[in-house]
């Protein structure tokens, strides 16, 4: 299995919206094989809870201009995770300390790195 192409679109927003507010560390991952749940996790950090809300909030702005409404958001803007669930995509914006205490790097290593590309709005490639 690999991600529907929608998925890969709200990866592409999500990115460039992290991007913008300087968020770093981007990962996008593959976890269709994994997880029934979902088909892309984007994983984000920023330096702290301001930031995060920050991503969080253009992430949403980004994703809404495109199309895309999340299910649900667990998490609030002064948390030091936010998770934003668009359904075949979830994005998790965290601090660097929650990044480093829960690891979804680690625990997700097995799956493919994905690399996306910039909405054309944005600009060029994101590099991974």
């Amino acid at each position: 299995m690999t991600a529907s192409a929608d998925a890969l679109r709200i990866a592409e927003e999500a990115v460039a919206g992290a991007e913008d507010k300087l968020g770093r560390d981007i990962l996008v991952l593959d976890v269709s094989d994994k997880l029934g749940i979902a088909d892309v996790f984007v994983i984000v950090s920023g330096s702290n809870e301001r930031q995060v809300g920050a991503i969080v909030d253009e992430v949403e702005k980004r994703c809404l201009l495109a199309g895309y409404k999340p299910l649900r958001r667990e998490g609030d803007r002064e948390d030091p995770w936010v998770l934003l669930d668009y359904f075949d995509t979830i994005v998790h914006v965290q601090n660097v300390e929650a990044r480093a205490e829960y690891a979804l790097d680690r625990l997700w290593k097995d799956c493919p790195v994905v690399a996306v590309s910039q909405p054309a709005m944005s600009g060029g490639p994101v590099s991974l």
